[in-house]
C-alpha cells in the first residue's frame, strides 16, 4: 500500500505535560537565509525536478521557492572535525540510559500485539524495533523541529562545499527532495507543513522520504501508513525495512570475540570494514577466535571495531544481521545501541 504522508497532531494538554517533564521538545528551527525563489539556480533545479517526476512545473516552483536557506541545518550535516577520536562509550550513553529504556516498556507494553505480529510476520526481533525507535525519536518525543522543505533544499541546493563526500550527497538530497515532493503531491500533503531531522527525515522511526515511499505500510488496517501517529504503522514499517534488507529470523546480530596478538592479520580482517565477507574459520586463521556458538555459524562475517577514545578499540563479530542494521544508518556505532537499547528494554519488562 502507498505510505501517506501525515501531519503531526497536535499535542494533548496531559501529553504536553508529561513531554516538557522527559524532553521537553526543541523550538522551531527560524529559517536564517532567503527564500530560494530567488535564486536562479534553484528554479531551474525545481523544473528539471518537476519534469523527472511528472509533477506540476509550477507547483513544484512555489513549493521550492517557499523554502529557505537554514544555516543550522548545513551545519548540523558537516562531520566532526579531523582528529576527533570516536568514542563507543561515549555514544553508547546518550542512548543506553534510564529514561530510553524506561519509554521503551512503556511503548513496548501499550505495542505488544503490533511488535509480536511484526515478529511473525518478518521475522525481525521486537527488540530490534523498539531499539531503532527509541534511539531515533524516544519514541515520538523528538522527532524533529525543521521544516522538510527548508531542510532538503539547502542540503540539495547548498550542501556544505567542504564536504568530503559533497557532489554525492547533494545529488542525494535532490533526490530525496523529489521523493518528499512526489510523495506530499500523491497524497494530497502540504510539503510546507511537515516538521522533521535537519536531514529532512521524517515521523517517530525517522524514514527519508524515500524510505516512507518504498518501506513504510499500514499495519494498524487504517488505509494508510502513518509514521507520526500510528505506532502500529511505525512498528510494521520498521520491520518491513529491515525485511527488505534481508533480515534472517532466528541469526544473532553478533558475538563476542577475542583476538590472538601472535597470529592476528587486523588489515586483512578491517579491509572488507564491516560487509560479512568471512566465514568462522578464515576468521579463526586470522586471529580473531571465537566462542562455541560463533564457530558454528554457517554464514560470513565481519569483525567490527568500536573505537574508545585514548583507550583501546572493542571488538564484536558482525553478522548479516548486524550489517542490515547498518543500512537503516550507516554506522556501527549506531547498530550496537540499537541492539543494547533494545536489550536493556526487554531486561526492563522482565522486571
Amino acid at each position: 500500500m502507498a505510505a501517506e504522508p501525515v501531519k503531526p497532531k497536535p499535542a494533548t494538554k496531559s501529553t504536553t505535560k508529561t513531554n516538557k517533564k522527559k524532553h521537553k521538545p526543541a523550538k522551531a528551527i527560524a529559517p536564517l537565509g532567503p527564500l530560494y525563489s530567488e535564486r536562479t539556480d534553484a528554479m531551474q533545479a525545481a523544473d528539471a525536478l518537476a519534469q523527472r517526476a511528472q509533477l506540476d512545473p509550477a507547483w513544484v516552483r512555489q513549493m521550492v521557492g517557499q523554502a529557505r536557506y537554514t544555516s543550522a541545518v548545513a551545519q548540523a550535516i558537516t562531520p566532526p572535525s579531523v582528529g576527533v577520536p570516536k568514542n563507543w562509550a561515549a555514544y553508547r550513553s546518550r542512548f543506553i540510559e534510564p529514561v530510553r529504556i524506561k519509554a521503551g516498556a512503556k511503548f513496548w507494553l501499550a505495542n505488544r500485539e503490533a511488535l509480536e505480529r511484526a515478529e511473525r510476520e518478518t521475522g525481525v526481533p521486537a527488540s530490534i524495533v523498539v531499539g531503532v525507535i527509541g534511539v531515533e525519536t524516544i519514541y515520538g518525543q523528538n522527532t524533529g523541529s525543521f521544516r522538510i522543505m527548508d531542510a532538503l533544499c539547502t542540503l540539495a541546493f547548498d550542501f556544505p562545499s567542504a564536504h568530503p563526500r559533497a557532489k554525492e550527497r547533494t545529488a542525494y538530497f535532490l533526490s530525496e527532495l523529489e521523493a518528499y515532493l512526489a510523495l506530499t503531491q500523491r497524497t494530497g500533503t502540504d510539503p510546507l507543513a511537515l516538521r522533521g531531522s535537519y536531514a529532512g527525515a521524517l515521523g517517530m522511526p525517522q524514514f527519508m522520504p524515500s524510505s516512507w515511499t518504498k518501506y513504510a505500510i499500514d499495519f494498524d488496517g487504517d488505509g494508510r501508513a502513518d509514521l507520526f501517529n500510528s505506532s502500529a504503522d511505525v512498528i510494521g514499517s520498521v520491520a518491513n525495512y529491515f525485511k527488505n534488507f534481508r533480515w534472517k529470523a532466528g541469526m544473532p546480530t553478533h558475538y563476542p570475540v577475542q583476538l590472538d596478538p601472535s597470529i592476528l592479520d587486523l588489515p586483512a580482517l578491517m579491509a572488507p570494514d564491516i560487509l560479512p565477507t568471512f566465514s568462522a574459520s578464515d576468521m579463526q586463521a586470522k586471529g580473531a577466535l571465537l566462542d562455541n556458538l560463533a564457530r558454528q555459524h554457517q554464514g560470513p562475517l565481519a569483525l567490527v571495531e568500536l573505537q574508545n577514545g585514548s583507550e583501546a578499540p572493542s571488538y564484536v563479530v558482525g553478522t548479516e544481521n548486524f550489517y542490515a542494521i547498518t543500512r537503516y544508518n550507516w554506522s556501527s556505532y549506531y547498530a550496537m545501541a540499537v541492539i543494547e537499547l533494545g536489550q536493556e528494554v526487554a531486561k526492563a519488562m522482565q522486571k
